[in-house]
């Protein structure tokens, strides 16, 4: 169970960081389409392809970074959400520990009680006996 729920965590994570990776690419194909329409609309001006290549990979390492801290983040929490689940877990079984304590406990207390009547009625008919014996 552990290994299933680790193992659903580690999907979730995989899927929410192939998520993040199709979203970088959409926006990095609509900034080159937006950076084409720059270059050809201002051909007839002098280019600065080193200060575009520049914003382009600034807006790149921006747009890595804050995905990089959002799956962190991401991690985190899945991270805290498998502690949770494993201390429930850790406290299901020892619920179920003591209720099978107590059932037993319970069960031995019953026994104990039957024995103690048992032995009750035992010495009731002794007892009886020995009236009977003494009015002989």
């Amino acid at each position: 169970v552990e290994l299933e729920s680790r193992l659903e965590g580690l999907t979730d994570e995989i899927n929410f960081l192939r998520q993040l990776y199709e979203e970088e690419i959409r926006e990095l194909q609509s900034q080159i389409s937006d950076t084409t329409a720059v270059l050809s609309m201002g051909s007839s001006h002098s280019l600065d392809l080193d200060g575009i290549i520049a914003k382009v990979k600034a807006q790149y390492e921006e747009i890595a970074n804050s995905s990089q801290a959002e799956a962190e983040t991401m991690y985190q929490i899945k991270y805290e959400q498998l502690q949770t689940l494993a201390e429930i877990e850790g406290l299901k079984n020892q619920r179920a520990s003591l209720e099978a304590t107590t059932a037993d406990t319970k069960q031995l207390g019953e026994l104990a009680v039957k024995d103690a009547n048992a032995k009750v009625a035992e010495l009731e008919a002794a007892l009886q006996r020995a009236k009977q014996d003494m009015a002989r």
